[in-house]
């Protein structure tokens, strides 16, 4: 399983913002929807590596979150409530949010296996990524994510083919997209106990 757990940035200075947040990734695909546990912090549980890496770049696209992911066995049943679930999964959780509030690019995953570390530097690649593009940029992944070609997206912003080409260079789309397969092998083999 992937517990997620995200603590607010700043949030002795800026306004609560954990109810847009739980708006922002109401319609994920989770075990256990994210709820506020405590102050500031939101937690999710899903048990699909790609549904849990998309809420993890959801958070980092807002711009306002420490993320930490814990991979793992959690206590069965699953309470209905995410706060009242306890396992392995949670105790990590709660160690790589810990450790997102220190790094520059605010995510962390703490797991098992030989490719913990692995999976933890390619999720703080996409995370970097992810938090630097540009709103030109985010408006040309958004429409090519959604199914769009190249050219509907230039003729719908009414640019050229070679501009949005351009956006997508320069929003690292090709980087992200290329290696996201490879992460969600890594996080599920983390799951699994399992190589890829």
């Amino acid at each position: 399983m992937f517990v997620i757990t995200a603590d607010q940035r700043g949030s002795r200075s800026q306004p609560d913002r954990v109810d847009a947040a739980l708006r922002l990734v109401g319609a994920a695909p989770l075990v256990r929807p994210f709820e506020r546990t405590a102050g500031d912090e939101l937690q999710g549980v899903a048990d699909d590596p790609a549904a849990a890496l998309g809420v993890v770049l959801l958070l980092v696209r807002d711009g306002h979150w420490s993320v930490g992911v814990g991979v793992g066995g959690v206590r069965t049943p699953l309470p209905e409530q995410t706060r009242a679930g306890a396992g392995e999964a949670f105790e990590r959780a709660r160690v790589a949010v810990t450790r997102a509030k220190a790094r520059p690019d605010h995510v962390a995953l703490d797991a098992a296996g030989a490719d913990a570390e692995d999976a933890d530097a390619l999720l703080s690649v996409h995370a970097a990524i992810v938090a630097r593009r540009s709103a030109a940029g985010w408006e040309a992944v958004d429409m090519v994510e959604s199914g769009l070609t190249e050219s509907e997206v230039a003729e719908r912003l009414g640019i050229s083919k070679q501009a949005v080409s351009q956006r997508l260079r320069a929003a690292w789309w090709p980087q992200q997209a290329g290696t996201t397969p490879l992460l969600v092998r890594l996080l599920r083999a983390l799951d699994d106990g399992e190589l890829p």
